[in-house]
């Protein structure tokens, strides 16, 4: 049985005639799709005193006019409908009480879309910054229209770079050898400054035209799977951008938390994640976690407003369906009311059930994390469909290790006992793991600008259990030393603009250790679309000792040993000690190097180095 969801989908200006006047109405959304698995349909209308008027709808065989919800503001009225099983695609007829008349079109669906595959451990993901990674039209850095212009020079500015410019470095991505592309949000973010990072959306069914276009958009989809590469939009469900429309003409009163009004911080968030799996916290610290805003620029969305809640939920479903998604980021999930996101999540997965949603709650306390996690049995009942959560616990035990000195309870041993807490999550193989991203330090400069500790960090990453993302420039060192400015984080990829005289995309200008880096990441992630071991196997670590963290992959009989050597001297290696695994096998192969391993006497780790070695 279809499962019915009251839904919206893209907004566009359309221009409606009748006998005495013409004028402009915004319909979000301006088409849809049949053969959706949930039947509801709910097109908002915005125009002066748009509720004033009645609907009707000519007979369209398999679709049902369900009536108008009208709301406070006579700005807005909402047209419902039911799309049957047997609709089929062509164009409605709706007709207002003044005599208005538009078209409204229902489209074919993709071949399969509702069967789509979302991306796994199989994949690894490259996180853009597409401002910051490569100019490819220079004509669309400033536009009339947009409150803020080009300013390269300017670290908190716009830079240029865009969505065509993905599309022209998709070969170089291919090469590299990653399989998802995540983009920070490339929605129209008109703002009058710090617009360049996305996350302060003035609307929700547009691209931003600095970036490009939604059909330049559909287009990277379309292309990046030419070159095996997926596409994962970053939506952003918790807040939006105050020169967004709704801040002087709300659809509804309640539309914004703390009735629109951030009072010089009075209603900021206490960021007090905690709050929300706490049995013994308060309503009021709950309420101002959930409902505060970041800053003034970004007020917070009431997801228990019924109207918004649709409005989200099938704005994401608009973007699946329209660029062909292989997966979504939801910024600052938990910020937003926990309630809605159940039911977020479960709309998305029952119409697509293969695909995959990661949600970023920064903790470093897999208690909380694993809390969001589909499948999850929580002491307060809450259930949920995120299939993905990001692992910040990993993250932060990683860069401890490599700068802690190596005693019983610092150095590896932070990596160990975050990976054991593990029995926490109910798919351990559906979590995002990183070094660092768009919100943080790089990974290069937290690490001292230190080569070989680097390479550890990024082997260790590629080969552990969970998918693992990529921050783009990682591969070619990218630096924020001494600075941890997001401007700064944010940097210009080498190459992706007309001034550069370094250049990773042809290694002109490159530094030895910079190609060293870039040759390493193209090698590891070769071994990990060769060896499914090193994706989709099972995870078994030893304790650390002596300096040395050791694990094996298993998958289908194929077993890879990794021995991460942290001490700054070579050592003689035995593994003796792994043999539950081992099985008495006495040769392997160095998949780094392609010499053969003699398992049965001390195995040579060279300081600093990393050993994956396949067991024959």
């Amino acid at each position: 049985m279809k499962k019915t969801h009251t839904i919206f989908a893209v907004s566009t200006v359309l221009t409606f005639l009748n006998s005495t006047a013409s004028y402009a109405i915004t319909a979000s959304p301006e088409s849809w799709w049949v053969g959706m698995q949930n039947e509801s349909l709910q097109v908002m209308l915005h125009e002066g005193n748009i509720a004033k008027q009645t609907w009707q709808m000519l007979p369209y065989k398999g679709v049902e006019f369900k009536g108008v919800t009208t709301t406070n503001n006579a700005n807005y009225a909402f047209l419902n409908l039911s799309i049957s099983d047997n609709a089929k695609a062509g164009e409605l007829s709706f007709k207002a009480s003044d005599g208005t008349v538009f078209k409204y079109r229902l489209n074919t669906r993709n071949k399969n879309s509702a069967k789509r595959p979302g991306f796994t451990n199989k994949d690894t993901l490259y996180l853009i910054n597409p401002d910051r990674f490569v100019n490819g039209d220079p004509t669309n850095d400033s536009i009339a229209s947009m409150q803020e212009a080009a300013n390269p020079e300017f670290k908190g500015g716009r830079h240029g770079g865009d969505i065509q410019g993905v599309i022209n470095s998709l070969e170089y991505l291919e090469n590299l050898g990653v399989t998802q592309l995540w983009l920070t949000p490339v929605l129209e973010n008109n703002m009058p400054s710090y617009s360049y990072h996305g996350y302060a959306i003035t609307d929700f069914y547009k691209v931003d035209p600095r970036m490009g276009s939604n059909e330049l958009y559909k287009t990277l989809s379309v292309k990046a799977k030419e070159h095996g590469i997926g596409l994962v939009m970053d939506m952003v469900l918790n807040h939006f951008g105050s020169s967004h429309q709704w801040m002087s003409d709300m659809p509804t009163a309640d539309w914004v938390n703390f009735d629109g009004q951030f009072e010089k911080g009075k209603n900021a968030t206490t960021h007090a994640r905690q709050t929300i799996q706490d049995p013994h916290a308060s309503q009021y610290d709950k309420r101002q976690f959930n409902d505060g805003w970041f800053v003034e620029s970004m007020p917070d969305l009431n997801q228990r407003q019924p109207l918004l809640s649709t409005y989200l939920i099938q704005n994401a479903i608009w973007w699946i369906e329209y660029a062909n998604l292989s997966g979504i980021r939801v910024d600052t999930y938990s910020y937003s009311d926990k309630a809605f996101l159940a039911d977020w999540t479960k709309a998305i997965m029952t119409e697509y059930p293969n695909f995959n949603i990661v949600g970023e709650e920064w903790t470093s306390n897999p208690a909380i994390a694993s809390y969001w996690q589909r499948g999850k049995i929580n002491q307060d009942g809450y259930t949920s469909d995120l299939p993905s959560v990001m692992d910040f616990s990993l993250q932060k035990a990683l860069i401890k290790a490599l700068n802690e000195q190596e005693s019983w309870n610092t150095g590896w041993v932070r990596v160990y006992q975050s990976l054991a807490n593990d029995f926490l999550y109910a798919d351990t193989d559906n979590i995002l793991v990183f070094a660092d991203n768009h919100d943080m330090s790089r990974v290069y400069t937290e690490l001292g600008q230190n080569l070989a500790k680097t390479k550890l960090a990024m082997t260790l990453l590629l080969t552990t259990r969970g998918i693992p993302q990529i921050y783009y420039g990682t591969e070619v060192l990218l630096d924020n030393t001494p600075s941890n400015d997001h401007g700064d984080i944010r940097i210009d990829f080498p190459g992706g603009f007309r001034a550069h005289t370094v250049n990773a995309f042809t290694g002109e200008g490159l530094s030895k250790d910079q190609k060293d880096m870039l040759s390493t990441m193209q090698t590891l992630l070769k071994l990990r679309k060769e060896k499914p071991a090193l994706s989709e196997g099972s995870l078994m670590h030893f304790s650390p000792k002596q300096g040395v963290y050791s694990y094996v992959r298993e998958h289908n009989g194929e077993k890879v040993v990794v021995l991460l050597n942290k001490n700054q001297h070579d050592l003689e290696w035995d593994v003796s000690y792994m043999q539950e695994v081992l099985k008495n096998t006495q040769t392997g192969v160095d998949l780094m190097s392609n010499e053969s391993v003699t398992l049965t006497v001390p195995i040579r780790l060279k300081a600093m180095q990393a050993r994956l070695i396949e067991l024959e």
